[in-house]
Formats: structure tokens, sequence, C-alpha cells
């Protein structure tokens, strides 16, 4: 038992610090999301079981009446097939099976893996640790998300404040950090230049998927031509 409690109070001092920081994206998304013409239930709903910040964003931008069910799906799908790779890297090193992992696992996030990949170098990632911060960083975002939602029905568009464009002010700047290699900056610019010019001459949200294929072909290429040491 003493073990079962240390191991939630490290989940809890480790995914605290995310907690906050998702807390305001969690609020934009919300108001943006009533801004497109989604309910506070609605949202509630998205958040609570699709559970996917840059999924939920790219669906968002692109949202329309009536949704475009099969572009949003193929677009939400290559943005979260980052969860293949962080699952089979973060499976081997977690004390669950069976169907308690799958369970786990809808609860991934960058977030919980970077954490958990860090824990795993000195120890085991328990089922009581891997609770305690997916369940927490889940609560946060749903209930962050729900409450923008309310506040942002009596807010309005966020537009006029200029709210709309503080999550594409974080991405810039998220990905700003990723570093000047030649792989990341052909990457970036391959991305954003189909991105631009499909929405331009086909329209949202193509532009999502199409910015993403074109992103994983250059990164491709350009990895395959760097030099080997």
């Amino acid at each position: 038992m003493t073990t079962y409690k240390r191991e939630i109070r490290a989940g809890l001092r480790d995914i605290a610090p995310v907690a906050v920081a998702a807390v305001p994206i969690g609020l934009l998304f919300g108001a943006v999301a009533v801004a497109k013409g989604l309910s506070a239930l609605e949202v509630a709903l998205m958040s609570a079981f699709v559970y996917g910040g840059g999924a939920q964003f790219a669906a968002i931008e692109a949202w329309a009446h009536p949704a475009p069910i099969a572009a949003l799906a193929f677009a939400t799908l290559l943005i979260n097939a980052r969860h293949v790779l962080m699952g089979a890297s973060l499976g081997p090193k977690m004390h669950l099976k069976g169907i308690q992992r799958f369970i786990a696992f809808f609860f991934l996030t960058d977030e919980a893996w970077a954490l958990s990949e860090r824990r795993a170098l000195e120890r085991p990632v328990t089922g009581a640790y891997w609770a305690a911060m997916a369940l927490v960083l889940w609560g946060n975002w749903t209930l962050s998300t729900t409450l923008g939602a309310v506040l942002g029905s009596f807010m309005g568009d966020p537009a006029r404040i200029g709210a709309d464009f503080a999550f594409t002010a974080l991405f810039i700047g998220l990905v700003a950090g990723f570093g000047r290699s030649r792989v990341t900056l052909v990457t970036v610019g391959t991305s954003a230049a189909v991105a631009a010019l499909v929405h331009h001459f086909i329209g949202a949200p193509w532009h999502v998927a199409s910015g993403a294929l074109a992103g994983i072909a250059a990164a491709y290429l350009s990895a395959s031509e760097e030099p080997r040491a």
C-alpha cells in the first residue's frame, strides 16, 4: 500500500505542471468550438471521448455544416498516427497487460508519453503512476474545455479580441523550437506550402491532411538523404 500511494503521488507531482499549462488552451478550445456552432455539451463529449488536443483543434478549424465527416476523420487519423509509435515504445515498459493496457492507452498523450518514458529510465511505469497522471490530465482537459465553452457562449466570437489566433501563435512557437536542421526546415516548409496551396485552391479541411502527408513525405525523403555517421 505504501508503494501504491508513492506511485500515485509521483504521478500527480509529474503531471501537475502540464495540467496547469493545459487550462488556458482548453478554455480557448471551448470558446472557439462554441463560436463554430457546437454546444457546451458537445464540447464536453468531444473532449471526453476524442481526447486529442491537436486533432480537436484541427477538426474545429475545418468544422462546417454539414460536417465533412470523411475529411475530418482522415485528417485526425493522420494527426494521431504518432500514437502508434508512442504506444509501441511505451507498451513494454508498463506493468499492465491485456485489456488494462488498451484502456490505459486511451489516455495516451504526448505529455503522458514523455513523462512515462523519463520515469522508465529509472523504474517501471506502474498502473498506479499512469492512472494518477493520465486521469488527472484527462479530467483537467475535459473540464477546462467545457468551461471555455460555457464562458465562450457569453463572450461571443473569440475573433473579436484576437483569441482565435492564440493557438496558431502557440503552434508557431512550438515549430520554431524544433531546431533548424535541414530536415526540419524542409519538412515544415513543404508542409506549410502545400497546406497553403490546397487551402487556397480547394479549401478546408483538405489542407490539413494534404499538409500532413506532404510533411511526412518531405521528412522521409530528407532524412534518407542525410549523410550516415
